[in-house]
């Protein structure tokens, strides 16, 4: 499949460590996506990692590069997009990649999470909730927007990043 073929952006959502920055990565490679994860192009544009921002700038700064980024994308097609974890927290982002593609909610059990996440210092929301118990309550929170947010949901327990996005392209119509 070429780029030319997939019509709309894909948006990938989710929590940390659901897969969303090796599944954005397979349907760049494998189906000649434009790739865009926003956390990288964020640190890029301010020079600093996100623990930075957070630290110097907050949250909220740091949202709202995430919502000038998808902005950017008005218009664009073809793209996959790794979305920061709390991108699809704000009504405003939603919007912005409803308009642009589909939404896809990639979702893993908070076990997994914390299998794939261990070790990892550049993650300031689960600072102090780096549990599986801290996962599950951070997941929580998020769950009811994510939902409401997604086209579609693809779980990534015990699947492997081609059978994902095999299933997300079979899923949204791109794969015969």
């Amino acid at each position: 499949m070429s780029r030319k073929e997939m019509r709309e952006s894909l948006f990938l959502i989710g929590f940390m460590g659901a897969g969303k920055s090796a599944v954005s990565a397979c349907l760049h490679e494998a189906y000649g996506m434009r790739l865009l994860e926003m956390d990288q192009e964020i640190e890029r544009r301010e020079g600093m990692s996100i623990p930075e921002i957070f630290e110097k700038k907050g949250e909220e700064y740091f949202r709202g590069l995430e919502t000038g980024l998808l902005r950017e994308l008005k218009g664009d097609s073809g793209t996959v997009v790794s979305c920061g974890g709390g991108a699809a927290m704000r009504e405003e982002n939603v919007k912005l990649m409803k308009e642009a593609g589909k939404i896809i909610l990639l979702r893993a059990r908070p076990e997994t999470i914390l299998k794939r996440v261990a070790g990892s210092d550049d993650r300031p929301l689960l600072r102090g909730r780096g549990t599986v118990e801290g996962i599950r309550d951070l997941m929580e929170g998020r769950r009811p927007r994510y939902e409401a947010a997604a086209d579609l949901t693809v779980d990534t327990d015990e699947k492997t990043v081609d059978e994902i996005c095999r299933e997300i392209l079979e899923r949204t119509g791109a794969e015969d």
